[in-house]
């Protein structure tokens, strides 16, 4: 039994996290901490809980997170940049699920998130969380990046495409929409209902803070340069992404059905659908699993794949506790078979 702490344990992710580590059999939460709520029962303010976390908000102090044996962070960007040295140097694992370690250039970590990075010596050595692709890296980090939400729906959609050279890279797009949840619990007009109901947006059309994520992610898999074009939108639900991805082929590769079916066939949260099929968010909501179809229009040049996650699951909380469980030896599906709520 490992002892966890989690810092921000209020916001959507936090809470998710608890929800899926109240269950976990190898997991006990000893710390969780909210400034604004310290000193109240997390069953209190979460009675869903109730029974199943037995432990009182507290303010975020490293003393208290140094005797966990894994601390994850459910925080606005710039938090764990501030606290992760010194854990670290406790001894304690550190899982963050902000953006503070995915980007491995510091200056365009800056560029697109606003303030210098406070420990870039530790960029590099941060294991970026995607375990799909870094499951052996994952097992051996003390410090874990874990994936954005469109991030992970779009690496995952690429990535056997990417692997094997089948499509022309410099033309890629990225057409993803995401529910509001994606925006976080801290209250604000374009997240209301009365905003969000009966209305579907773009934004960031300019430049998106996952673009680089993605894109760096890919590079790395092909070995190249990557030209993207990501345009995120937001949808009048609650948890779910939606990513639908374009690119065009190169030569006149075999059944793509197959590629798929054959790279993933040992993922267990990654399901590919059969051939023809539209996934639906609904189908994976709840769940810790992103599913997958592929398809040619017409029979053209162009590849269409629809990839669908839960945000708060595979998007974030459900895949740092897949990643957890690597850095810790426990079985990767430990705590998060889960099926998909429905309706």
């Amino acid at each position: 039994m490992i002892k966890a702490g989690i810092v921000g344990g209020t916001g959507y992710t936090g809470v998710e996290l608890l929800r899926i580590l109240a269950l976990h059999p190898e997991v006990e939460v000893s710390v969780v901490t909210s400034r604004s709520d310290a000193g109240s029962r997390v069953d209190a303010t979460y009675p869903s809980l109730r029974g199943l976390v037995d432990v009182c908000f507290s303010k975020p102090e490293l003393s208290v997170l140094a005797e966990c044996d894994v601390v994850f962070f459910a925080t606005p960007n710039g938090t764990a940049m501030r606290m992760a040295p010194e854990l670290l140097e406790q001894g304690v694992k550190v899982i963050d699920l902000s953006a503070d370690f995915r980007i491995k250039n510091p200056s365009l970590w800056e560029k697109w998130y606003g303030e210098p990075h406070l420990c870039p010596n530790l960029i590099e050595e941060a294991v970026y969380g995607l375990p799909e692709i870094n499951r052996e890296e994952v097992k051996s980090a003390r410090l874990l990046a874990n994936p954005g939400c469109y991030p992970t729906a779009t690496q995952l959609g690429f990535l056997p495409l990417v692997e094997e050279g089948l499509i022309s890279l410099d033309g890629l797009i990225a057409d993803v929409k995401s529910g509001v949840s994606g925006a976080g619990r801290s209250a604000q007009v374009s997240t209301l209902m009365s905003e969000t109901g009966e209305s579907f947006k773009a934004y960031a059309a300019q430049g998106h803070r996952h673009l680089p994520e993605v894109v760096q992610g890919l590079e790395a898999v092909a070995g190249k340069k990557v030209g993207m074009t990501f345009v995120p939108h937001l949808l009048p639900m609650i948890r779910g992404i939606h990513a639908t991805l374009y690119a065009k082929l190169v030569g006149n590769p075999s059944d793509l059905q197959e590629l798929y079916e054959e790279r993933f066939k040992d993922d267990y949260f990654v399901d590919i659908l059969p051939a023809g099929s539209h996934p639906d968010t609904g189908d994976v909501r709840g769940s810790n699993r992103c599913q997958i179809s592929v398809l040619c229009p017409q029979g053209g040049d162009t590849v269409v794949v629809l990839s669908v996650i839960d945000n708060l699951v595979k998007g974030a909380a459900g895949q740092a506790v897949q990643n957890m469980n690597l850095m810790f030896g426990f079985e990767e599906t430990v705590g998060l078979k889960t099926v998909a709520l429905y309706p």
